[in-house]
């Protein structure tokens, strides 16, 4: 099952399990706008490319829409609508008042030079600034982008309107309107929330010491298993796209990140034994971080998994069919749309400081960070033993009882705007 289909799929199970009004459900599962750009650039050697590029706007029930952008050359069209939606139920599900936005270019980042990164980037920007702004459509990194990145779109965009706009996008370098904490939110929020779900266990189902297999060791992976490592976990496994390290003595996480910083990839270290990417996720251990992207875990490998508890910190990496196995099983997945969502929180805390002009310490930021992700931990726990459902179905619970009631307040106009759209 594709990854659209799939978070339609999920989408339906909650409803049916809270009894959604047909017609909310009908409205959110389509976006409300779909852009398709070309993105034309000159290379280095002359030659010019057009590129395809895309900005998916899911919602503004909650408020302006918000999501990150990434450079990839299998990006699809379908891919982009399933983020986007995803992200509105992300920001619903913290609480945040954002709605779900999405965007890409099919591109090969990996092969292309820094000065063709910023032609592409500025002229993406052209082609989408009209639909975006700090107070409509917020872009952010994702796959592939990164601060360096934003801080391109952030110039262009300001260019174009004529006006220093920081806050048309998240994720900037700090010397341009960035926010301390952002680098690691995505995994400072996964954890805060593991964490909840440790202490929610009864004491005889607590461990003293957990084993973790980090799958993906980018930003968001190399940080949780830092966080973790520093937590007292022990980090039995890591992987890139080139490979994975497996030592069930556990790596000394500080080396793996150096290595990996100088070389390219996990697989330069000899902290351990070093396996194929897929096979990382097969190892033994009692808690699987997916920090890759999307479809990890499917019905290939769903029976080869070992873990008890899966933290999702990429989008979408575990399939339908998967979910419902290891559910069954009693495998306890901590879903994306609450696992990965310190990442927008702290974009969210971004955004407010370039509105005010003021920026926080990081203190403030990592306590607010909390409070925001232990509170919503707390919201799906209970919607989860309300329902007795999964933990992601409670996820899409707990968001879907935030965007209906947003549809059912701004009346009429917002159901059919959303309607006419698609």
């Amino acid at each position: 099952m594709d990854f659209y289909k799939n978070t339609l799929f999920n989408m339906q199970k909650a409803a049916k399990i809270m009894k959604l009004d047909k017609e909310s459900l009908e409205v959110l599962s389509y976006p409300q706008k779909t852009l398709i750009v070309s993105v034309p650039v000159r290379l280095d050697d002359g030659t010019l490319k057009v590129f395809e590029g895309y900005r998916v706007q899911h919602s503004e029930l909650r408020g302006p829409f918000k999501g990150g952008f990434r450079y990839l050359p299998d990006v699809s069209l379908d891919e982009i609508k399933a983020l986007a939606t995803e992200m509105s139920f992300k920001c619903a599900v913290v609480g945040i008042p954002y709605g779900g936005a999405k965007g890409g270019v099919k591109c090969n980042a990996k092969q292309m030079s820094e000065g063709e990164l910023e032609r592409l980037t500025r002229k993406y920007v052209q082609a989408v600034y009209q639909i975006v702004g700090p107070r409509h459509d917020i872009p952010a990194p994702d796959m592939y982008t990164n601060p360096q990145i934003m801080a391109w779109f952030m110039d262009e965009y300001s260019r174009l309107v004529n006006e220093y706009r920081p806050g048309v996008v998240t994720g900037k370098p700090i010397e341009v309107g960035g926010s301390l904490g952002r680098d690691t939110a995505t995994a400072q929020g996964g954890v805060y929330v593991l964490e909840e779900y440790l202490n929610s266990l009864d004491k005889k189902a607590r461990k003293k010491n957990y084993t973790v297999v980090v799958q993906g060791f980018g930003n968001a992976g190399m940080h949780v298993a830092d966080i973790l490592h520093g937590l007292g976990f022990t980090i039995v496994g890591v992987s890139d796209s080139k490979g994975g390290l497996y030592n069930p003595k556990g790596l000394d996480i500080q080396q793996v990140i150096k290595d990996k910083k100088a070389k390219g990839s996990v697989t330069e270290c000899k902290e351990g034994k070093c396996v194929k990417p897929h096979e990382i996720l097969e190892k033994p251990c009692d808690i699987l971080v997916l920090a890759a992207m999307e479809n990890q875990v499917t019905e290939a490998n769903m029976k080869q998994i070992k873990a008890q508890i899966i933290l999702e910190l990429a989008n979408g990496p575990t399939s339908f069919e998967a979910d419902e196995y290891l559910a069954k099983k009693g495998v306890v997945i901590i879903p994306d749309i609450l696992a990965n969502a310190g990442g927008v929180t702290v974009s969210y805390f971004e955004w407010l400081q370039n509105q005010q002009a003021y920026y926080w310490p990081l203190e403030e930021i990592k306590m607010k960070l909390k409070r925001i992700m232990q509170e919503s931990f707390a919201r799906v726990h209970h919607f989860k033993e309300e329902h007795k459902c999964t933990m992601r179905e409670a996820a899409y619970v707990s968001a879907f009882d935030r965007l209906e009631k947003a549809m059912k307040l701004r009346g009429s106009g917002a159901n059919l705007r959303c309607k006419i759209y698609h």
